[in-house]
């Protein structure tokens, strides 16, 4: 009998996945649709400058802790830049 498969992936695919998990929690939170949630984390520099940097200590909370931090910081990010 073999054993099933598992998919581990790299570290590069682990933040990306769990930086596509924070738009969509992010999104559902805000009542907005995920592709607009990434266009303003984009035009803020948001996912290169604080998601993938602090990955490991995101990772680290639960999904609630993260989503609220994230939406706090985006706002303020935005704010700071005028948008």
């Amino acid at each position: 009998m073999s054993e099933p498969y598992t998919y581990n992936p790299s570290p590069a695919e682990s933040r990306n996945i769990f930086t596509a998990s924070c738009v969509e929690s992010v999104a559902t939170a805000l009542q907005q649709p995920a592709d607009e949630i990434y266009r303003r984390m984009v035009r803020v520099n948001l996912i290169d400058d604080y998601i993938i940097p602090c990955y490991e200590v995101l990772h680290s909370e639960s999904r609630e802790n993260v989503t609220k931090d994230i939406i706090y910081t985006l706002e303020l990010w935005e704010q700071k830049q005028g948008l």
